[in-house]
Order: structure tokens, then sequence, then C-alpha cells
């Protein structure tokens, strides 16, 4: 037997509506948020708005009770529980007889739906509200008499039947009725025949079709018809996409709105999108964020023409809104190895009209124990912090950035005053690679376990990076490398020459659409090439290892070299690695396994003696802002001096 599958058309009738007009408002969301046809019902099983649950019950509320009957798979009973508003609006009963009518057949249409969208073409939906069907011609008696009773009986029984596969699949030119020559693969478009039947793969396809074209310069494609059948003599769902793919085009003019907060041709100069270039869907996106990177801009909508100039080409329109110019805020921190950190801050996004951006901050930090190397130092540290970036100074693609600090840093190693300044330009060469290059400038005096010495330093960082992650603070896809070579005209007791060198590479994969698992690994290392002795280099130019920032579970920089007397003096080099499974459990709440390992080592070159390892757990809780951190973790291999675990709270993943 053949079955069309019109799934524009699969809602029940409700005989019930044209009968009521006491419905609250929570029924009527419910009702509006519900609109019959398999595609919007599909998008409706995901609509956390249906759940229209705020506000006081009606005063004729009808109480019920829901049994759900599913025979067959597991999975597919918590795909129908989700699907019914019977079962997740259960704690707030519906507005008198009609209203729980209304639920029973919109269940009736959902939990088809939920059928659908897992491959199942063949079930049955049986609801009875009472021991009878909601359209029975004397329902709403049947349902009056029975709440007299107590809460009204529903009984949901789902027989799915068998599971569909893909037959016959097709993809064809709308004009000519032939297959398209090029487009998406079965593969790419997750239609392979054989696999499951699931009705949201051809709902995805459609998305994927159009956006495949959009990418290869025809920004009018569309899905102009499908046809769906289910054999249900074989068990399979033959689909025909019909797809209209639409004229190549090229881009056009751009034009600006929106942008008078700015100077002027701010916007323009950083389009770098030609006219005559072939149209890119994806081109159009990095133009997005790349202008979003700039603090004074709050949105950037780009608004594309309903047709093509008469030259082929498509007139683009770019609005853009500002932000707020200033800002005020506060962050802190804490860690039981690592000590506490309390930061205010003001910030300004636009301080001369060029996007350029001051952000002033006061840090107040209190290492919580007593330091190994200074034993009788005040544990209190302070920060007090400018940072200046002017974009544009030279081309569109190259910004100056300055940053000065005074502070005060207690470390078990050491206990430093400072006067840093670094300045720099940082070129630009897309979207996911720049380059800095900076002067680094610090006067300071540092005590440790050798005395109270006074440092000059300069330097000349070259910092290169390559970022392809979709976040900055919640990576879901993509890679970051991050590479500081920095070659010292000055570096306290070792004089000229050494040069620091200092890498980081992080990779993070997806595993599903939803992102709600994701693997993420992180290795990094350095060294300090050319310093004749350890005590030549400053203390606060070594490398430490241990805390939250590196190999979590161990004491602040407690995974570092030691003089005869145990106490920390840092090293000229080091490697961390570091591996979480991130995975969200609701849309809020995830749990994060991790792994890490490093040491910093006294020679110029990691010789890997002395690696130390350590696995935890961690909570996440996501934020519009970012996922907020909380981490418990524990050392594998410990020595007799470090603690029995560490605590970590702070805004962004660990890496």
């Amino acid at each position: 037997m053949l079955l069309a599958l019109a799934f524009a058309t699969l809602a029940a009738p409700h005989p019930a509506r044209a009968q009521t007009s006491t419905q609250t408002a929570t029924e009527t969301d419910v009702e509006k948020k519900t609109e019959p046809g398999l595609f919007n019902d599909l998008a409706n099983l995901f609509n956390p708005q249906r759940l229209a649950d705020a506000g006081p019950p009606p005063a004729d509320a009808t109480p019920y009770t829901v049994k759900i009957e599913v025979h067959g798979d597991s999975d597919l009973r918590k795909q129908v529980e989700a699907a019914s508003n019977l079962e997740t609006l259960k704690a707030r009963p519906p507005s008198g007889a009609a209203g729980l009518v209304r639920r029973a057949l919109a269940d009736q249409r959902d939990i088809n739906a939920a059928l659908y969208s897992a491959g199942y073409y063949a079930g049955t939906v049986r609801i009875l509200i009472a021991g009878n069907a909601p359209d029975a011609p004397n329902i709403f008696e049947i349902v009056e008499a029975a709440r007299k009773r107590g809460p009204v009986p529903v009984m949901v029984d789902v027989q799915p039947g068998a599971l569909f596969h893909f037959g016959t699949v097709r993809v064809l030119d709308a004009s000519s009725g032939r297959p398209l020559a090029d487009g998406p693969t079965l593969n790419e478009l997750r239609l392979r025949p054989g696999e499951p039947a699931l009705a949201t793969e051809v709902v995805r396809s459609e998305g994927i079709i159009v956006d495949y074209y959009r990418l290869h310069a025809r920004p009018f494609a569309r899905v102009v018809s499908r046809d769906v059948v289910a054999d249900h003599a074989t068990h399979t769902l033959d689909v025909t996409l019909k797809v209209d793919p639409g004229p190549h085009a090229a881009f056009g003019r751009f034009t600006v709105s929106g942008a008078d907060f700015l100077t002027p041709g701010f916007v323009e100069q950083r389009i770098e999108i030609p006219p005559g270039t072939p149209y890119s869907s994806d081109a159009l996106n990095r133009l997005r964020r790349r202008l979003l990177t700039y603090e004074s801009i709050g949105s950037v909508r780009i608004n594309e023409a309903s047709k093509l100039d008469p030259d082929g080409t498509l007139p683009i329109e770019i609005v853009v809104s500002p932000r707020k110019p200033r800002y005020f805020g506060f962050s802190a921190s804490y860690s039981s190895t690592d000590g506490s950190l309390i930061d205010v801050y003001w910030g300004h996004r636009n301080l001369f009209g060029g996007g350029e951006t001051l952000r002033l901050d006061a840090q107040a930090s209190w290492f919580g124990e007593q330091p190994e190397a200074v034993p009788d130092a005040d544990p209190f540290g302070y920060k007090i912090s400018a940072s200046f970036m002017k974009p544009g100074i030279y081309t569109a693609q190259d910004d100056l950035l300055a940053d000065a600090a005074v502070l005060r840093e207690v470390t078990n190693a050491y206990v430093r005053e400072a006067v840093t300044f670094v300045a720099g330009v940082r070129h630009r060469f897309n979207d996911q690679l720049s380059l800095q290059v900076s002067l680094d400038l610090e006067q300071s005096q540092v005590e440790d376990t050798t005395g109270t010495h006074d440092y000059s330093i300069v330097g000349v960082p070259f910092y290169l990076k390559y970022d392809t992650t979709d976040s900055e603070l919640d990576p879901s896809r993509g890679i970051r490398f991050s590479g500081t070579a920095e070659p010292y005209a000055y570096l306290g007791d070792a004089g000229a020459g050494p040069t620091m060198v200092d890498v980081a590479f992080s990779t993070y994969h997806a595993f599903d659409e939803e992102k709600r698992f994701i693997l993420a690994g992180r290795v990094a290392g350095g060294s300090v090439i050319g310093a004749n002795d350890i005590y030549d280099v400053p203390p606060q130019r070594r490398f430490y290892v241990g805390g939250g920032g590196s190999v979590r579970g161990y004491d602040y920089q407690s995974i570092s070299p030691r003089n005869e007397d145990g106490i920390i003096i840092g090293g000229l080099s080091y490697f961390e690695a570091s591996a979480e499974a991130r995975i969200r459990v609701t849309d809020t709440i995830g749990i994060v396994p991790f792994f890490d390992m490093g040491a910093a080592f006294s020679s110029a070159t990691p010789d890997f003696d002395g690696l130390k390892y350590s696995a935890g757990i961690g909570l996440r809780y996501y934020t519009a802002v970012g996922p907020l951190r909380l981490d418990l973790a524990f050392p594998i291999n410990p020595g007799p001096d470090d603690g029995d675990f560490g605590l970590y709270v702070s805004l962004g993943q660990a890496f």
C-alpha cells in the first residue's frame, strides 16, 4: 500500500473547538504555538514556549491523570512523552471540559508528529478521556460527569508500528524535472537509502540544500516542493525534492546605515568584499562576525536585495547599531589552590568616535596561604591597570594596543612589585590569523629565596594567533593556536640575548548538531632559550605549572623545579596537556570529566621527568554571557606536600 504524505495537513479535526470560547490565555497560547502540519509540529516539539505554564490556574480548572502506553522502543517513549501536552502540562489543569478535549486533540497531532520524526509512519495513537474518544458527540458531558468524581482519567495508547527506512530519494531541478547536475550528495543530506526515515532529516535536508547553493553563489535557491510517499508494504519512504537553484550572482554595491556613531567610512573600510566577488553566504557571515568584534558595535543586520541588479550583482545593505558606550562591572574567581581575586572595572567602547576602547581595572587578590619563598609576606595583592585599543591606525587591518599596570603579585615562588607597559601593533591577515608585534617594558622589585632584587626588562614579543573556533568563551568546533617568541634586549641579570618561546594548541569537536557532547583537548609548552643559569632569569619570567590554569588539583606553581630546600624556584621550560568531555545534561546544566598533566623543568627543553597527573569532574551552568565553571580536581600521583583536591570557580571554560 502506498500513502502519499501531505506533511502540511496532518492535523486531526477539532470538533470541540467551535463549541466553546471559554479558553484561558494559557490555552490560547498553546493553540497558537501548535499550528497544524508535520513540519510545524516538529518545530513545536522543540519550542519551549509551547509549555505555557505561567500564571494562576483557571477558575474552572479540570484536573486529570494521564497514563501513556508506548509499545516498543523505550527511547521512543521519551519522545512521545516530550511531545505530549497532556504529560508536560499535567501539573496545570486546563480550563473546563473543552480545554481538556483541546489538549487531547492536540496530542493526537503532536504524538503523530513525534512518531514521524522517529521514522514510524504506520503508527496509531488512541486517546481516551474517561474511557471515550475526544471527538465523541457527548464528550463534554462525559468529562463534566467524570470531574465530579475526581481527576478525569486520560489514557494514551501508542502503537508505533514498523520502523520505515528511506527508499528512493531524488533531488530534481524544478524547471526540467531532471536530477541536478551539482548539489549536495545524499550523504550530505543524510537521506541515505536504507537508513531510518526520520522526518526530521527530511526537514533538515531542505535547509542543507538552500545553504549549499547560497555558499555557491546562488542567493535565491529554494526548495519548490517535496513529495513524500510511504510504502506500507515495504516499510520504505520515498522522497522527491524539487529545487530551484536560482541564478548565479556576484556581490554588488554595499550600503551602510545606522553607523553615525562611528567616524565616516569606518564600516565601509572593513567590508573587504570587492564588488564582483561571487556571492557567498559564508562571506557575509564572516563579515558580520568581524564587525561584531568591535566593542562599539552592538548588532549587525545584513539585508540582501530581493532581486539582482541589471548587471547580475546583488546589492547588500548593512545595518549596524551601537552598544552603550560606557560600562561598569565586577568579576570574581575562587580557587582553593590559587587564591581568590576580585576585579572592579570601568570601560568605554567608543572613546573618540572611531571604535577606540579604554578599560580601567582595579583588582584585589588574596593568596590564601603562606608563600613558601617569602613566609612572612603579606598575602594581599593588587593590580591597577589600563588597556587601550585604537582600530585602523595604518589600514583597517592594523590596530594599536597598549596595556599599563602597577601591581603587587604574591605567589609561592616570589613576591613582585612592578610597573609594566606593553604596546604594539596587531595586523589581521584574515578573520582567523593575526600577528602582533609589541614593546615589552617592566621595572620590578622581586623578593624570593635569594633575597630582594631589582629587575629591568626590555623585550620585543611577536604574538601569532590562529583561531577557527565558533565561540570565545564556549567553543564547540575548530582549533586555536597561539605562539609567542620574545627576544630580550635586557632580561635582568641575563642581559641581552635570551628568547622566550611559548606555544599553545587546542581543538574542539562537537559530535552532534545540538552541541550536547563536545570533546576538547589542549597542549602547551614553552622555553627560555639562551640563559646561562636559571637564576639569571627574573623569577616572574620563568615557567610554573600547577593550579586552575594548568594542572588542576595541585597547588599553584607546585609542579615546578625547587631548590635544595624544597622551595619553588620555577623552570626554564614547561609542558602541559588537558582533555575534557563537555556534556550538556540540560540546556543550562552540563558536566565535564577532565584529565590534566604537566610540569615545569629546570632545563631549557622539557625532559618530561616529574610529570604530574590529575583528573576530576566539572559542573557548568550555561548563561547568556558564557558558562559558569565549577571544577573539582584530584591529584593522581601527588607528592607528600600536595593537597587532596582542588576546587575552582570562574566564568568560561578552562580552555
